[in-house]
């Protein structure tokens, strides 16, 4: 596939995208200003990014550091004038924080109190050595299923680890972010979410973002308050390797 038919094929996903999320506002009374799109460019390479960049997207999602490292070093390389928010979205391990500090604007996938340290030593280091110039954003990471495996602080985790985190000069927390449980419903589980959220806002009122809903599930959770959805297939297509 040549870059133009590339272009016009990412052009006319993310058409369909949006239109998908602005019904969704609509059946949900909201304004679609209200919801961001978050492209989940991982396993696909930078060129697409800077297509996607090129068709007005501005916020791309990574699940891997060691990928998502070199793919924002080559985006800044085809698109130097570009300023993307680059969001971390997979589990993270406490070893990881650093190199993710160097890079990340944003770490959705905090389920922790020792990965919440973790980055904030890495992003004091950073802060302190210029390689970036501001703290990290980052959202607690919900498990809405009563298990782990998949990531997440459990429902009853979530205040005292957002209390860890609000206390740090080097973290801001923005909100909480969850996936939709295999084989459960998805209105329920954002439902849920959206419960966890307002009650954490009733002691952070600066954790306002609800990350949630991808490519099969965003209209529930669009209706149940999400403020971004994270879209990788319904934008890019299926799944490509990439070389890390």
């Amino acid at each position: 596939m040549t870059p133009d038919e590339r272009r016009a094929e990412l052009a006319e996903s993310l058409a369909e995208v949006r239109e998908r999320l602005a019904k969704a506002c609509r059946a949900a009374g909201r304004s679609p200003e209200e919801v961001e799109l978050l492209a989940v460019t991982k396993t696909f390479p930078a060129s697409d990014v800077a297509l996607l960049s090129d068709l007005g997207l501005s916020a791309f999602a990574e699940n891997r550091e060691q990928e998502a490292r070199g793919k924002v070093a080559e985006f800044a390389e085809l698109r130097p004038q570009a300023a993307p928010r680059w969001h971390m979205v997979g589990q993270l391990q406490r070893n990881k924080a650093r190199a993710v500090a160097r890079w990340a604007d944003v770490v959705e996938s905090v389920d922790s109190e020792r990965l919440a340290e973790a980055l904030a030593r890495a992003t004091a280091n950073a802060l302190d050595a210029g390689d970036r110039e501001h703290p990290l954003d980052v959202l607690v990471q919900v498990s809405l299923d009563g298990t782990t495996g998949r990531g997440g602080a459990t429902p009853d985790d979530v205040p005292r680890l957002a209390e860890m985190i609000a206390r740090t000069s080097d973290l801001r927390l923005r909100g909480v972010m969850a996936v939709a449980p295999l084989g459960g419903d998805p209105a329920v589980a954002f439902d849920t979410l959206l419960s966890i959220s307002e009650r954490l806002r009733d002691h952070h009122p600066e954790a306002v973002e609800v990350s949630a809903g991808m490519s099969g599930d965003l209209e529930s959770a669009v209706a149940h308050g999400s403020t971004r959805v994270r879209v990788g297939t319904a934008l890019l297509g299926g799944r490509r390797l990439t070389s890390p």
